[in-house]
């Protein structure tokens, strides 16, 4: 078969165990409270969720099974979050004004 005519039928089950499973690591990760691991704790559960994000993305989405023309469409957003980015950095880098009022620590 081409892959016109093809179709995926994924695990949907399958996937749903694993999305439970990621979800379980992550409140595992935030229900630990050792200051001296914050970083890694904070890490886990962005990776967590990243992964989470790829999989709904991945399955849910169909992405996994689209031709090769859908990265042709996500390049103006790539383009233009880039360019946010970019943009958007003298003003968390950069104080333009001076505190009239210390801040109290």
């Amino acid at each position: 078969m081409n892959d016109s005519t093809s179709h995926h039928s994924p695990n949907y089950l399958a996937i749903f165990g694993i999305l439970c499973l990621l979800t379980a690591v992550s409140v595992v990760a935030d229900l630990v409270s050792m200051p001296s691991l914050e970083v890694l704790i904070v890490a886990v559960v962005l990776l967590v969720a990243t992964a989470k994000a790829a999989f709904v993305m991945l399955f849910f989405m169909h992405l996994k099974f689209e031709r090769k023309w859908k990265y042709a469409i996500l390049m103006p957003t790539i383009i233009l979050a880039i360019g946010l980015l970019m943009v958007l950095i003298p003003d968390i880098s950069i104080h333009y004004y001076d505190l009239d009022i210390p801040q109290i620590p």
